[in-house]
């Protein structure tokens, strides 16, 4: 962490934890609008198969929100939809090949991310994103997703009769949003205290409760096939979050453990994408395969 941004931290955990003294409500929807806005946005030029792209314009909660859409109607149809603080175009590599083996593609950035409007993105909102997204171009058969937008996934693949037939690739995923706001209150030096208040804010933005928002919880419910890729060294989705789930050894999910690649970089490895490339279709990755530079 850059000194500019500790020096940032160390100002805001003074100021929210001196609010809370005088009132927790404040306190709590601070920590609130931090949970919920992404700090950076990624700088990455659009590549070159973005040229390609039909652009889907979709309105959210008067959001402006940029979707994506590539080879229509020419194939089955195969979603991919990213993180926190990440955007369509970082998954190059997996659009590329997926477009040249002749699969319609569709993604999107989500609100306050790429080349999206907003400030600030929930699970509730990201759920309506994704929604407008399958109106305008129909239910796919195939979907990958990563951290906080795996979790985003599972919860529309919940409420939608395709979930068990959607192949389901789950890129180092926020297996439990609960580890997600204690990893918050451990960042701001926030006392559990405010834990309520926090909850009673979420609840007054449209969460349901964040016991809700728990990848095993909706595994209850559903049973797509699914991948399922994550690094034994991830800091910010743990993999001990997984682990009850590995244990349980699953007939419908197949683990890919990695250890080294974090939970950046591991979507980033050529073994990972041969692997949900070859998962999401069903086929061998063609050999001249695109190589992210």
């Amino acid at each position: 962490m850059k000194l500019a941004q500790k020096l940032a931290l160390h100002s805001i955990r003074a100021k929210l934890n001196m609010l809370a003294l005088f009132s927790k409500q404040r306190a709590a929807e601070q920590a609130f609008a931090i949970f919920c806005t992404p700090f950076r946005r990624t700088r990455k030029p659009e590549p070159p198969i973005f040229k390609q792209a039909e652009r889907l314009p979709l309105l959210v909660d008067n959001i402006r929100v940029a979707g994506y859409r590539w080879n229509k109607g020419q194939g089955e149809r195969i979603m991919i939809i990213h993180g926190f603080e990440s955007a369509a175009r970082n998954f190059e590599r997996y659009i590329v090949p997926l477009v040249k083996m002749g699969y319609e593609v569709i993604s999107l950035d989500a609100p306050a991310h790429g080349a999206s409007g907003g400030k600030q993105i929930t699970l509730p909102l990201y759920l309506k994103s994704i929604d407008a997204l399958i109106a305008e171009t129909g239910l796919p058969v195939a979907a990958m997703a990563h951290s906080f937008g795996a979790l985003t996934l599972m919860l529309y693949l919940e409420k939608n009769a395709m979930a068990n037939s959607c192949r389901t690739v789950l890129l180092a995923p926020a297996t439990e949003s609960n580890t997600a706001i204690k990893s918050l209150f451990r960042l701001l030096h926030l006392s559990d205290n405010l834990r309520p208040a926090f909850d009673a804010v979420s609840k007054q933005k449209g969460y349901q409760g964040h016991g809700y928002y728990s990848i095993p919880r909706i595994l209850q419910v559903i049973q797509p096939p699914i991948l399922w890729v994550h690094d034994e060294e991830d800091e910010i989705t743990p993999i001990k979050d997984v682990q009850p789930i590995i244990a349980k050894a699953p007939a419908h999910i197949e683990f890919m453990i990695t250890r080294g690649w974090g939970h950046r970089q591991i979507y980033r490895e050529n073994k990972v994408q041969k692997k949900v490339i070859s998962f999401l279709t069903g086929l061998p990755i063609p050999t001249a395969q695109h190589r992210h530079k």
